[in-house]
């Protein structure tokens, strides 16, 4: 199984996700899940803003180019048209049997 590559949020979004959490007084749980993140990730992310160091959480990552980001929309792609594929093909299969 190939390795999910990690994700990479601007600083904006981890701002405003840990301002949601503090805010709010939700859990960190619950608004990761509102957020669709890690609850790690945000968790990392709290820790680092009461120690007053969000500024520099990501400082070393990266942002992906136009070429990787195409690539990885292709293999989202591809994976999806490979599971539609082995769909069709067990329903080809379930059908068939059915007909005799």
């Amino acid at each position: 199984m190939e390795r999910i590559p990690k994700a990479s949020y601007t600083p904006e979004f981890r701002a405003e996700a840990v301002k949601l959490v503090e805010s709010t007084g939700m859990s960190v749980a619950k608004a990761a899940e509102r957020l669709s993140i890690p609850k790690s990730s945000l968790s990392n992310w709290v820790r680092a803003a009461r120690a007053g160091k969000l500024k520099q959480v990501g400082e070393h990552q990266r942002a992906p180019t136009e070429l990787e980001m195409e690539l990885a929309r292709a293999r989202r792609e591809l994976a999806e048209v490979k599971q539609e594929r082995d769909l069709l093909k067990k329903f080809a299969a379930y059908f068939a049997k059915e007909s005799r």
